[in-house]
Parts: structure tokens; sequence; C-alpha cells
């Protein structure tokens, strides 16, 4: 049975798997788009920009997610009781203690990233630190810990990277295809400029399906660790249920990073729903309420 840390060397060999098909795509790609706009340099320059964003990535893309999102570090003096909190949860667990970051916004969520237990870091809303009780609190951060514990934060946070690298690329090849590039029309294939533009048009698809790639049985693992850590699953399927009932949508989140939040930070859209990353909120509280305390 998947405890707080059975997943966690499988989710480090899955991410330097994806962290491989990354850079095996983007090779393909460009020698597609070489091909089609009858310019080699363009494999070049995907081959070099595919590397160092694969790799860099992995050391520095909870830098880019926080970046993105517009959290700040709190400090101990910053906020007692929620550093209190944390640290008491990561005793339990025989985790380090994370970074705590917060974001100003008043819809409650909450997420985690960081490449190992060792470079953790827990971020939360203004939201969800105004909105909750602490023993609901307590069951969200228990939640994002087990996220750190298992190594899910590793796998989420590099999808999120190389995602975006992705629609990069798309974008740039259809702005060079409509708008002119190259350094000679007559050496453009023009049966590999179809196939390039086909897959300039398919990469926000693939970028989305990328996504959802991430496990939905993550989280029900997550709500379960979170459950043996404060031994009261009320605790977040009474937090669940604020967070999902609360219809403010998180101003700081984007299609790249939706995926890394407790709950859908898009409140009100169906397609989103549709593609979420998550499985309905209503499945992980009647599986929580189901827990023996």
């Amino acid at each position: 049975m998947a405890t707080l840390y059975t997943e966690a060397d499988k989710n480090t060999r899955l991410t330097w798997i994806y962290i491989a098909g990354f850079l095996a795509f983007v090779i393909g790609v460009g020698y597609v788009f070489a091909g089609a706009m009858g310019n080699s340099t363009i494999l070049y320059i995907a081959v070099a920009f595919s590397i160092v964003m694969s790799f860099g990535s992995y050391w520095w893309s909870d830098k880019i997610v926080l970046a993105m999102s517009g959290a700040k570090e709190v400090t101990h003096e910053g906020n007692r009781e929620l550093y209190h909190l944390v640290e008491n949860l990561c005793i339990t667990a025989g985790l380090p203690a994370p970074k705590i970051y917060i974001i100003e916004d008043s819809a409650p969520n909450a997420f985690a990233t960081g490449r190992d237990p060792q470079h953790g870091v827990i971020c939360v809303t203004t939201g969800l630190l105004d909105k909750l009780e602490k023993i609901e609190l307590e069951g969200v951060i228990a939640h994002e810990l087990s996220h750190i514990g298992n190594r899910d934060i590793l796998l989420s946070t590099v999808v999120v990277v190389l995602v975006g690298f992705v629609a990069l690329i798309a974008d740039w090849f259809r702005h060079w295809s409509f708008f002119g590039g190259g350094d000679d029309s007559d050496n453009r294939n023009p049966i590999l400029m179809i196939v390039g533009i086909l897959l300039s048009l398919l990469a926000p698809l693939a970028a989305i399906m990328m996504q959802m790639a991430i496990s939905r049985k993550r989280e029900f693992l997550a709500d379960a660790s979170a459950s043996l850590l404060t031994r009261y699953p009320e605790g977040l399927a009474s937090a669940l249920e604020k967070i999902s009932s609360d219809q403010e949508p998180l101003e700081a989140a984007n299609r790249a990073t939706a995926h890394l939040y407790i709950s859908n930070p898009f409140k009100g859209n169906k397609v989103s729903k549709l593609f979420s990353t998550h499985p309905p909120i209503e499945e992980r509280i009647a599986k929580l309420r189901g827990m023996k305390s």
C-alpha cells in the first residue's frame, strides 16, 4: 500500500523520463522546423535551448514558479503561528522544514514546490489563512507536505517549465512561418512546412496532455497521507469544501501552474474542469470522510 514515501523513487524516475522525452521532442521539432524553413541554424538553437531548459527546469523550476505566482517569502517573525504549524507537522512527517511563501490573493488555495525535501517550499494565499480554521489549515499544510515527501513537487514543477517552453517554440514558429524567416525561401521544404505548422497548432494540446499526465492518483495519495499526519481527515475534508465553494478565481494562477494547487484555481470554468489534473473535489471529500481518524 502506498504511503508518504513509497512514490518518491518512482516520481524521481518519471521526472527524468519527462526531461529526456522533452529533449527528444524539441530536437525532433527543431529538425522539422529547420527543414521547413530551409535554415539548419534552427536545429542547433533547438538543441541548445532544449538542453538548457531541460536541466535548468530541474534546478530552477521552483524559483520560476514562485516568480510566476508573485509569491513572497515570509519570515518566522512575519507569521509565527503558520511557521509553528508547519514545523510541528514536519516533525511528525520526518521532513525538513520547507520555506514558506505567501501570495497576496483573497482566493483560498495552496501549493508546494521544490526539487527535493531539502529544498521544499510551501506556498499559501492570504485568502487561505483568512478563511480557514486552524485545524483546516493544518490539513492543507499536511497535504502539501505529503507532496514534498513523495516528490510529486519535482515532477509537477518541472512540467510547468517544459510545457511553457514547448508553447513558446510553437508560437515562435507560427510567427516565423507566417511573417517571413529563413535565409532562402527556395530551400524551404513545403511538406515539412505543413508538418511544422500542424505541430505548432497541436502544441497547446500537447501541453495540456503533459499536465494531465500528472496522475490524479497523487492527489488521493496526498490526501490520505495528510490524514495520517494529522490523525483528523475531517480537517482536510472541511478545508476542501471551503476552498471549492469559494467562487473567487485565483488571479495569480495560470494554465501552466494550475495543476500545482490543492484545488482547481479557475472557478466556474467548464473547460478547465474538463482538463483538470485534479480528481473531483466531491470524490476526494467522500474518501476522506470514509476514513477512520
